[in-house]
């Protein structure tokens, strides 16, 4: 999904813009009436940890339904974009990239009518999930195999301003605390041959308005909207600019009341216009300052904010509204750690970059093992993967055998201990033979290891709460 790339895009070129400005502007910033450069900076510091995942959804939204020129672009609003493929090295768009579970995607505009979202009927061994998350990145709602199961049926999703009752037809409405919205799904691919019939469930899955649903009469068309563009670029010139277009479209409520009040006395909010060239050189350095200190805070919570399990980081950041509950330094360590993740109930990712020692995995230098004993496999409902990607650069590696993870579904055809037990082999050359089934291919260089637990159980042995749950994963063991 997309990274947070753009955060560090944010604070840094904000940076240089700072830097190479020489300028002594006297502005609207230097009247009475307005926050001191330390009040400023607080204030700037505060803003830019709520902001930060708003305006990253933002930008998404833009290059994913609105920029149909872009290299990013997916489809336009209420229009569904499969992509019957899983990620490769050649992948580089986004970092620490999801090689299970093919995507679809649609962006929804929910400003005229609800839209319906039907899913086909999916084999139970399929997992499938399609997630909901607002411009709040809110994970608001799931259709799926653990939240609402294989059968075929359909939803409906509404704006925050709705009010109705749930039409006949309808299984269940889910509301979104802003008029645009991403639905993201994930279809599990059980090997490369299998997907055809990925291909099959993709095909199966639709969204239509409410009235088409219902065969009625289209309700008059929003207005159209012209998006502000936003581009990695144009966030690197004024992250303040694209927050005010941001939040034109989310809505205040009770829980931000307080710091939108706050940010408004510095001129960002909807319907406002912030020019940081407009300051004076005192509040430029305050919002500079204050932006850094807003993202050293977020690194600072997502060092801290994980549990380490023999060497895996464990943590849980997505949910929903009420999961936050207005925590907004742990949303903006969810956007930054991997913008539009799982709620823990659907997907809990421990990750490493050392072995069970504390020692940084440099497979140029050493061969590793993860062993399972015997029944004590990651404990899921649906499957489990470990996918490896290079150490720097956080993408998938080229390999001889084209293999970029080991999923649960490939177990029948690896290799066991003589007490049930499942090595892997994480290591730059073939091990041959029989192990090469085992075998996860690794760079020629340092590593940063994802597994990905989905639909974890909840009755021991389980991954939940994440960090503290009875079943912890192994730790990885430098081979001798």
């Amino acid at each position: 999904m997309k990274t947070y790339s753009i955060a560090y895009a944010a604070v840094t070129a904000v940076a240089v813009t700072f830097i190479a400005s020489g300028r002594h502007d006297v502005g609207a910033a230097d009247a009475p009436t307005v926050p001191s450069p330390t009040e400023t900076k607080a204030l700037a510091e505060e803003g830019f940890i709520y902001g930060l995942p708003i305006v990253m959804n933002y930008a998404v939204m833009y290059e994913y339904a609105v920029d149909k020129g872009g290299s990013q672009f997916k489809a336009p609003f209420n229009q569904l974009k499969n992509e019957p493929r899983v990620y490769t090295y050649k992948d580089t768009a986004v970092i620490t990239p999801n090689s299970d579970t093919p995507y679809s995607f649609t962006w929804l505009d929910l400003r005229a009518e609800p839209i319906v979202l039907t899913v086909p009927a999916v084999e139970k061994e399929r997992y499938y999930a399609v997630m909901m998350c607002d411009g709040n990145t809110y994970n608001y709602g799931y259709i799926g195999s653990r939240a609402t199961g294989n059968d075929a049926g359909s939803y409906m999703v509404v704006g925050p301003d709705w009010k109705g009752e749930k039409p006949e037809g309808i299984n269940e409405v889910f509301t979104s605390t802003t008029p645009f919205s991403l639905v993201a799904y994930r279809t599990q691919l059980f090997d490369p041959a299998d997907m055809p019939n990925v291909i099959k469930v993709q095909d199966g899955y639709k969204v239509e308005p409410l009235s088409a649903f219902l065969s009625q009469p289209a309700p008059e068309a929003a207005p159209a909207i012209d998006f502000i563009p936003a581009t990695t670029a144009g966030i690197k010139e004024n992250f303040w600019s694209y927050l005010d277009a941001a939040l034109q479209y989310v809505p205040e409520t009770e829980m931000d009341k307080e710091i939108r009040t706050k940010l408004a006395t510095i001129g960002i909010g909807p319907n406002k216009t912030f020019e940081m060239k407009e300051l004076s050189p005192e509040h430029k350095k305050a919002i500079i300052d204050g932006m850094k200190a807003g993202d050293e805070k977020i690194s600072t919570y997502l060092a801290s904010g994980m549990t380490n399990v023999n060497g895996w980081q464990i943590g849980s950041l997505p949910g929903d509204e009420a999961h936050y509950n207005g925590d907004w330094l742990m949303r903006s360590g969810t956007a930054k750690a991997g913008l539009y993740g799982n709620s823990a109930a659907e997907a809990v990712y421990p990750l490493t970059r050392v072995d069970g020692n504390g020692e940084t995995l440099d497979c140029s230098k050493n061969n590793y093992t993860i062993t399972f004993p015997a029944g004590q496999y990651p404990p899921v409902n649906a499957f489990w993967s470990v996918t490896m990607y290079d150490g720097k650069s956080q993408y998938l590696i080229e390999n001889p055998i084209n293999r970029y993870l080991i999923n649960s579904p490939m177990i029948p055809n690896m290799k066991k201990g003589d007490d049930g037990s499942l090595t892997l082999y994480i290591q730059k050359d073939n091990p041959g033979g029989d192990l090469e089934a085992n075998w996860l291919p690794a760079p020629n260089d340092t590593v940063y290891l994802v597994m990905r637990l989905y639909w974890p159980t909840t009755e021991a042995p389980s991954v939940l709460p994440p960090g503290k749950g009875s079943w912890k994963p192994p730790g990885i063991v430098k081979a001798k």
